[in-house]
């Protein structure tokens, strides 16, 4: 067990790329923990399947390391955050672990919103950052512009003299090296170990004090049950130790510690005891849920819970009742998807997870956007759950009698031919700009303040319009008085009049006059969303109608039929896409849409069948 002055806790903060994992990934490596022949993947701490394949973190971790430093060996627990500000509650509950932050400005970009955002949190927790102007080597990089742009943020947010002396260095996590000074030589990471050493302050507590912790986040094991993770505030812990653990509510009962473990590296590893300053996993604590205090029974205490931002976007999970219902999903009835939803409840509370007053098949998430709750929204599907999701929609707040609703700040880079429409488009859904900037490289920067709602459905709109050249990134900025009405999706869809499967020659005819989401021989019903209208009426189609066979063939009149591929759409677009009278109905092998009005197709059946 080390001591609180030889033990260091910091966590990595940037904004969406800017290289956290990276450098993380070198700071591993250069520290030795890996064996000479042991295969080391990119982007190592991305251990969860949707992080790998989406190329983001999703869920902070931890990770820990030992430096020697003028003979004196240090620990040092860092830990990997969030850059989307989809999943920024889980950076406001790991800032309460550490005692300072890297922040990563890619020496290119500059500050984003993401890093205002995290940056802003960390302030407020009083905490002193330490700045890493990362990606020097690249060919347009700019640290001295960045760094100045750093420190006037700095000055915005209200930090304090102490903080905005912060200290900083020059680093390539891609290359592996950092300095002091641009002209340095360019070897490891050396310098920033010694950086961390020397500014990041040791824990404060005794390990003479009676054991105090707050659970920042749980885990689970088959064999141990629910498992509490935080930094030791207070004292130290043994197994087999008796602790009082007090949730929000007050209620205190006694536990059983029957293991502690900690990190080396990426494992986790088994622990007789652990004291102040490191961070620990204890298990034999069935009840805890995050925010809950953990005590020594000679001297109780109870710790304020962690208080995170509130959600803005909420979706309605229902139970899926589209005739193909239980063809490739296990879980399908309202109790299965019931519990799920309590067991997410009770492990993250950045999602806020409500069951319907006036309908109890319906239960409402709301999280930090479509990204956060798309994330949650895919997991349940890769674990067989079946079930239909709603139009996201925000969630308002009343104010002296008045409307507020949540506003996001979006941080728009474009080619400059393409910034027109852009702005057009954002205008038409009450954006207000606040910046605009376009640099030597024809590139233009915009900043504007838009309604969430205004957004929703813009991002692949987005892609279209600057064509696939166009970055956006948002953040919540606040709660303002309502804007107004914003028109919805431009184009109608077509529905398919009956089930069946699709069929080329009725897919070859239609394609002429929309954007088919089908493909030849696909499993269609009654009311399915099969394509997208050119005009802005919805229109229903028979999309299984076959070519009429006659016994006597013509010269040209068989000719092949060539189909443009459909747009397949991910869970987040399909999120985005959908309308108020539309569901998504999410099955573990596919993502269909579907009206939930169906009045137009019983209307056309009826008249048919007259």
């Amino acid at each position: 067990m080390y001591k609180p002055e030889k033990i260091r806790n910091i966590a990595i903060i940037a904004h969406i790329d800017h290289g956290k994992t990276t450098l993380l990934d070198q700071l591993l490596k250069q520290s030795n923990i890996f064996r000479d022949n042991e295969h080391i993947p990119e982007r190592v701490m991305d251990s969860y399947d949707q992080e790998k394949e989406r190329g983001i973190t999703i869920f902070a971790k931890i990770t820990s390391v030992h430096y020697q430093d003028s003979g004196e060996d240090y620990k040092i627990n860092i830990i990997d955050t969030p850059g989307h500000s989809d999943f920024s509650g889980e950076v406001e509950r790991i800032l309460g672990m550490v005692d300072s932050v890297l922040l990563l400005v890619d020496a290119q970009d500059g500050p984003m919103p993401q890093t205002r955002f995290v940056l802003s949190k960390s302030l407020k927790m009083g905490l002193r950052p330490i700045v890493v102007l990362n990606k020097v080597d690249r060919p347009h990089a700019d640290p001295d512009r960045v760094l100045n742009e750093t420190f006037d943020l700095f000055a915005e947010l209200g930090a304090t003299d102490e903080q905005l002396d912060f200290k900083y260095c020059y680093a390539s996590g891609l290359s592996g090296f950092a300095c002091h000074h641009l002209n340095d030589p360019r070897e490891n990471l050396k310098p920033l170990f010694e950086l961390i050493i020397r500014a990041v302050p040791a824990p404060t507590g005794s390990l003479e004090n009676p054991f105090l912790m707050q659970a920042a986040t749980l885990y689970y094991d088959d064999y141990v049950g629910r498992q509490a993770c935080g930094r030791i505030l207070d004292g130290k812990v043994k197994k087999g130790q008796s602790l009082i653990h007090s949730d929000s509510a007050g209620k205190q009962t006694r536990a059983t510690i029957t293991r502690i473990q900690g990190w080396l590296g990426l494992e986790k590893i088994e622990l007789d005891e652990a004291g102040v300053g490191d961070i620990a996993v204890l298990s034999g604590i069935p009840e805890v849920i995050i925010g809950d205090t953990l005590c020594d029974p000679s001297q109780i205490r109870i710790l304020p819970p962690i208080k995170l931002d509130e959600p803005t976007v909420s979706v309605d999970i229902t139970v899926n009742s589209s005739p193909f219902v239980g063809k490739s999903g296990k879980h399908v009835t309202m109790n299965k998807i019931r519990e799920r939803l309590e067991r997410e409840k009770r492990s993250n509370i950045s999602l806020k997870i409500e069951e319907s007053s006036s309908d109890q098949d319906k239960i409402s998430v709301a999280g930090r956007g479509e990204l956060h709750l798309s994330v949650l929204i895919e997991a349940m599907r890769r674990e067989g759950y079946e079930f239909s999701v709603s139009k996201p929609r925000v969630l308002m707040k009343k104010i002296e009698g008045t409307d507020y609703e949540p506003i996001e700040r979006v941080h728009i880079e474009v080619p400059d031919e393409y910034s027109g429409k852009v702005i057009e488009e954002l205008s038409k859904r009450k954006g207000e700009m606040q910046h605009l900037d376009t640099n030597e490289h024809k590139i233009t920067s915009m900043e504007f303040l838009i309604p969430t709602r205004g957004l929703m459905g813009y991002r692949s709109e987005f892609l279209t319009q600057t064509r696939g050249l166009g970055i956006l990134t948002s953040i919540f900025e606040d709660f303002q008085p309502w804007k107004g009405n914003i028109a919805g999706r431009s184009r109608g869809v077509l529905i398919s009049n009956g089930p069946g499967k699709t069929n080329g020659y009725a897919c070859f005819n239609l394609q002429e006059r929309s954007t088919l989401f089908v493909t030849p021989g696909e499993d269609v019903y009654e009311g399915m969303v099969v394509g997208e209208n050119t005009r802005d009426n919805d229109l229903v189609v028979n999309v299984t109608k076959a070519k009429q066979l006659t016994n006597v063939r013509a010269s040209g009149s068989d000719e092949n039929i060539l189909l443009t591929p459909p747009r397949k759409f991910t869970l987040e677009q399909a999120i985005d896409y959908i309308q108020e009278d539309e569901l998504i109905e999410v099955t573990p092998d596919a993502i269909r849409m579907r009206k939930t009005i169906l009045n137009e197709v019983d209307r056309n059946r009826k008249g048919r069948q007259s």
